[in-house]
């Protein structure tokens, strides 16, 4: 969310900014609707000093006549003032609704486009494998080694569902802990989050109302988060914190579920796109400064690229245009590692940064040195998310035999060197 005042001064820019977007939205209905807003509110204080400073006369006068005829002026400023609440409440309902579907303003270094096609490469990292024989997907070579139950996954949790098996859990286990080695070294705190949040957590980081379909929802109103981001996030809100406790790093961990809304035939065989998984998400609070932001979406990207290189995978980096960022986003780069069986890089991160935008919904702050109260900057990566990196893993490491060699740094993890 912007703040308004900010909105008013910047009309031009919030216009571009969801032009940059492709997000259609109405500037000048929000701007009407708290023109009235104010309107309204000023109406409203402007009675209620009336019905103070009337009381105050009532209880002094000791003539009945006066006392009563202050009393009966009372009562028709008393229903007057009933009717303007119940408009402005319904004015702030209004108010509050268009507020949410304002578009963060992007950064002026964001390429033009209107979806992931066009996204532009910043860099390519590692060479893909050049086989001498044809390769498996991971399907076949999951199943072959009996890492993999889809049948029974299906029978037991519907369309897309999987059971990971024997090494193919194992490997999940050797992901989760490499990661967490490589990021608590870097200063992390580790945290195991909620996966059922409030939809206030929801709406605080920007996934709802924009993004509902894709969440599934509890009898009860609450939701199960696609990210760790959400209830880490939501771990801090309405807080204010210490200037020298900022910035705060996180690498988050909870399992994640989507309901992938709109791509039922799309990916529909193998781990690429599930229902339910599992993610370890780097979370970053840090001060109010676009500077400081920039810094630490660089770094959070970093630490992603240096995972990927521990594990030994070819991949490329691309700034997403502007048709490819979400409303909350300021910039964002996704990470894609080579996946063999598709010949073409696919995304495994995604690294965003937010300014105060998520912040500002879910009020926090921090005081600045001069006392000042601001909200902090947010920014996110995601740090590892399984089943969906094993598919890089498993067919860049086949062997022509079959055999699965396993990436050196997770070997001591896994108690082997191949999968055969």
């Amino acid at each position: 969310m912007l703040d308004i005042k900010f909105i008013r001064d910047n009309q031009e820019f919030i216009r571009e900014g969801a032009k940059k977007k492709h997000i259609d939205f109405d500037l000048g209905e929000l701007l009407r609707v708290d023109d009235t807003r104010r309107e309204l509110l000023t109406d409203v204080e402007e009675m209620r000093a009336r019905q103070n400073e009337a009381t105050t006369k009532i209880s002094a006068i000791t003539d009945d006549s006066a006392r009563s005829a202050l009393i009966g002026a009372m009562k028709n400023l008393k229903e007057d003032l009933q009717k303007k609440e119940e408009q402005l409440k319904d004015i702030m309902g209004r108010w509050q609704s268009l507020m949410l579907q304002v578009p963060n303003i992007p950064d002026i270094s964001v390429p033009e486009g209107v979806s992931d096609a066009d996204n532009q490469e910043l860099r390519v990292v590692g060479d893909i494998p050049a086989f001498s024989f044809a390769p498996q997907n991971h399907i076949d070579l999951m199943q072959k080694h009996d890492m993999v139950d889809f049948e029974r996954g299906t029978k037991v949790s519907g369309f897309r569902g999987y059971f990971l098996k024997n090494d193919g859990a194992l490997l999940s286990f050797a992901l989760w802990h490499h990661t967490l080695d490589l990021l608590m070294k870097r200063g992390f705190q580790p945290m195991i989050v909620p996966s059922m949040v409030r939809r206030e957590q929801l709406l605080g980081t920007g996934y709802v109302p924009q993004g509902e379909d894709d969440l599934y929802k509890t009898q009860d109103g609450d939701y199960l988060a696609g990210t760790a981001e959400v209830a880490t996030m939501g771990y801090f809100m309405g807080d204010v914190l210490k200037k020298e406790d900022i910035p705060k790093k996180f690498v988050s961990f909870s399992p994640c579920f989507r309901r992938e809304a709109g791509s039922h035939g799309k990916d529909a065989k193998g781990l690429y796109r599930v229902h339910e998984f599992f993610k370890l998400e780097q979370v970053i609070l840090c001060e109010a400064s676009h500077v400081e932001s920039v810094k630490f979406h660089e770094e959070l990207t970093a630490n992603a690229e240096d995972l990927i290189v521990s594990l030994g995978l070819p991949y490329r980096v691309v700034v997403n245009c502007g048709g490819d960022l979400g409303l909350g986003q300021v910039k964002k780069y996704d990470i894609e590692v080579w996946v063999p069986s598709d010949g073409k890089y696919r995304e495994s991160h995604s690294s965003s940064y937010f300014h105060d935008f998520q912040t500002r919904r879910l009020n926090i702050k921090y005081r600045d040195e001069n006392g000042k109260l601001r909200f902090v900057h947010s920014l996110n990566n995601t740090a590892v998310a399984t089943p969906r990196i094993l598919i890089s893993i498993i067919e860049n490491y086949q062997r022509e035999d079959g055999a699965i060699v396993v990436p050196e740094v997770l070997r001591r993890y896994m108690g082997k060197d191949v999968i055969v």
